[in-house]
């Protein structure tokens, strides 16, 4: 029995990460957390039947609190109630579908206590890979990759323990405006942005791979994940996400993962790894795939896979400013606040303003964010293109 807990059940992940434990009898939810959608959280609590849920507002917990007292389910809240879930006594692993830095202390906390990880939250390894990547090593604990480029680059390497690697080639769709010239981008609108080609996800991740600021995050990640060269990893356009990512070896070899494009697959592998058990739903027809087609990202409008290469190869904490920045450009768009191209101009100025600690604690990665935003919220106004 494997026993699970889940930050971010209400999310694109963790709700596919549940209709995965509700078909297989072997997984057990063990916890349970939100941010606001009681609603939801409640019905998953009432289904799976956790030991612990938590919600970010206390008051909302306090609510469900109310709404669960005839079962025995503890309810917490806040950031002390999130490290609380993710360190759960009887959980084996942990996984961290929220969205933002706020996953951050969570993770962290999980490791110290001997959880395996299925990271989705992107921006942990972006902020802290040098923390993370340390404490995988000193607690014997796993990373597993949940995001679907990541868990394709880990299964091409597995059986490749020792051999070298050429290059990674990191695979994106291209998002809902490949192909696009300025002009055609200079009045986007939020609705345009979420209307992602190939994949459901939630808002913030579907903005940032319209601006492909999500595959600059991937880069970094990448980075971290299998400690290679930021020279080393290529972002190749492939509009139908059927070739998820690749690895090529010095010998010439290209090891590739492909599928549809269905997020079932990489979450269920982490959490069964190395087993893979079956999984229901539509399957690859190679016989109907009339071609596979490959294009380099159109850098020159979309400019986000470079900003995040220059955070990170100046490194240090100009790797939070960059990803604070986005996080908070993206949420101001999302309100309609800034046009499209402003969530460049804001994350290259906050840059710009940001002076580098260049191996930043997590004290110090928090301040950053905290900085960073500030920062943004002051001056944001005055930023524009």
């Amino acid at each position: 029995m494997k026993h699970v807990a889940i930050i971010g059940s209400t999310g694109s992940i963790g709700t596919q990460t549940l209709e995965i434990a509700r078909w297989n009898q072997d997984i057990k939810i063990c916890a349970l957390s939100a941010g606001r959608n009681i609603d939801l959280l409640e019905k998953q609590a009432r289904e799976f039947r956790p030991e612990i849920v938590g919600l970010w507002d206390e008051k909302l917990a306090d609510e469900l609190k109310d709404r669960l007292k005839d079962m025995d389910i503890r309810v917490v809240s806040g950031m002390d109630g999130l490290i609380e879930i993710a360190e759960y006594k009887t959980s084996d692993i942990l996984v961290t579908a929220i969205v933002g830095m706020i996953g951050i202390r969570p993770t962290i906390a999980a490791m110290n206590a001997g959880k395996d990880i299925a990271l989705a939250n992107k921006e942990t390894l972006v902020t802290a890979g040098h923390i993370i990547m340390s404490l995988e090593k000193e607690k014997h604990v796993r990373i597993l990759p949940v995001d679907s480029e990541h868990s394709a680059i880990f299964q091409s390497l597995n059986g490749e323990t020792g051999n070298k690697i050429h290059k990674i080639l990191l695979t994106a769709s291209g998002g809902p405006f490949r192909g696009k010239k300025p002009e055609d981008l200079a009045h986007i609108q939020v609705e345009d942005a979420l209307r992602h080609p190939n994949w459901t996800m939630g808002r913030k991740i579907t903005i940032d791979s319209s601006t492909l600021v999500n595959k600059g995050l991937e880069v970094m990640e990448a980075k971290w994940l299998f400690d290679v060269d930021i020279d080393k990893i290529h972002v190749l356009v492939q509009p139908k996400s059927v070739i998820h990512s690749m690895v090529g070896f010095v010998d010439g070899a290209v090891m590739a993962q492909l599928g549809t494009p269905d997020m079932r697959l990489p979450i269920q592998y982490a959490l069964y790894y190395p087993e893979r058990n079956y999984l229901g739903g539509e399957r690859l027809n190679f016989e109907a795939l009339a071609n596979i087609q490959f294009e380099k990202p159109n850098t020159d409008v979309l400019r986000g896979i470079p900003i995040a290469v220059e955070a990170s190869r100046i490194g240090g904490s100009m790797l939070t400013a960059m990803n604070a920045a986005n996080e908070y450009a993206v949420a101001r768009f999302l309100k309609k606040d800034i046009a499209f191209f402003q969530i460049y101009d804001m994350i290259e100025y906050a840059m710009s303003k940001h002076r580098v600690i260049k191996h930043p604690d997590l004290s110090q990665i928090l301040e950053t964010e905290r900085e960073t935003y500030e920062r943004l919220n002051k001056d944001w106004r005055n930023v524009s293109r």
